[in-house]
């Protein structure tokens, strides 16, 4: 009978609900910042290859597997931080994957409260990159070379990243066109930043300084100038030089932007020179800020962080440490 005939198996166009365009999926793919989705790509590729030595199954991994995994890693001595960020990159992994919520972290994380209770008891501490305040910024400053190309640039890299109080991802992003000229100082767009997610924009105030060699107008309109007689009128801001001293297409990435805060750092000769990092100069301009007794919120908003942030106040608690300091003029 026709009916016991089971109908061979069609090959049917997906669902139109269920697709999406090439633009929407470059869209969904970009929202996630570039950093971020390589440094989840690399913890995952090291996840999946430990868990193929381990003959364990990486997805869906079960939650003895991220616990085993953490244990690992920690047996390997990585930063709780590293490990924090390789747990985030295998949930969401997970999630983009229809596993939502997997796999549990309950096991994963007290193994990594314990790995961390066992580094702070043998004096490990989480490191820090240590702020770029005035006195390592204008070491730094005195390396550069005013005259040449490079030298401009890297002055322009660093007044910039310390008075924006910038990431290095803002810093990368900065077009010539998002750099203004006013009567009390520059004007600078940030685009869009890390807590800007909707690329609403800001624009940031820079008053003229005091010092020529970081004075912010001053080393800005230098760097321009210098741009501009190599016929480079508009795009990034900030751009790559060559060894030999000649202008390249393109702008420098955030990790370049870094490389370039370290090796003048080493240049400088500065103690601990191999910790220094392009965050601190974020760091670095409301240290100061707070020593020069600006108001909290003001610096929160000129750094776009959020007015209850703890982030802003880890860097002026140590200010107020030392001009609020109980043992301060008690008669020792």
């Amino acid at each position: 009978m026709s009916s016991d005939i089971v109908p061979a198996a069609v090959n049917l166009p997906a669902h139109p609900d269920n697709l999406i365009s090439d633009s929407t999926r470059d869209r969904i793919e970009r929202s996630v910042p570039e950093n971020t989705r390589l440094a989840y790509e690399r913890q995952w590729t090291t996840f999946t290859a430990w868990c193929s030595t381990a003959g364990r199954t990486p997805l869906p991994a079960t939650p003895e597997t991220l616990a085993e995994y953490v244990s690992h890693l920690a047996d390997l001595d990585r930063a709780p931080s590293t490990i924090e960020q390789a747990i985030a990159a295998i949930r969401t992994l997970h999630r983009h994957n229809g596993h939502r919520g997997q796999p549990e972290t309950d096991g994963a994380l007290a193994v990594l409260k314990v790995h961390k209770r066992d580094r702070a008891s043998t004096g490990k501490r989480k490191r820090k990159a240590p702020p770029v305040t005035l006195a390592p910024l204008r070491a730094m400053i005195e390396t550069t070379d005013p005259h040449a190309l490079a030298g401009r640039r890297d002055r322009a890299l660093l007044v910039l990243g310390f008075a924006l109080m910038a990431r290095r991802s803002e810093l990368a992003a900065l077009q010539i066109s998002d750099v203004r000229f006013t009567d009390d100082g520059l004007t600078v767009l940030i685009r869009t930043s890390k807590t800007d997610q909707d690329a609403v924009g800001a624009e940031v105030n820079v008053p003229h300084g005091t010092h020529p060699d970081t004075d912010p107008v001053r080393v800005v309109r230098a760097w321009l100038d210098a741009l501009a007689a190599q016929q480079a009128t508009d795009g990034p801001l900030l751009r790559r030089v060559n060894r030999w001293g000649t202008l390249q297409p393109g702008g420098l990435s955030g990790a370049a932007i870094n490389e370039r805060v370290q090796a003048l750092a080493a240049a400088a000769g500065l103690p601990g020179a191999d910790y220094f990092t392009a965050h601190g100069l974020r760091a670095g301009g409301p240290t100061e800020a707070a020593k020069a007794g600006h108001p909290v919120s003001f610096i929160a908003e000129h750094g776009r962080w959020s007015k209850s942030s703890p982030q802003v106040l880890e860097y002026i608690r140590p200010v107020d440490r030392w001009r609020d300091n109980p043992m301060r003029g008690i008669g020792l």
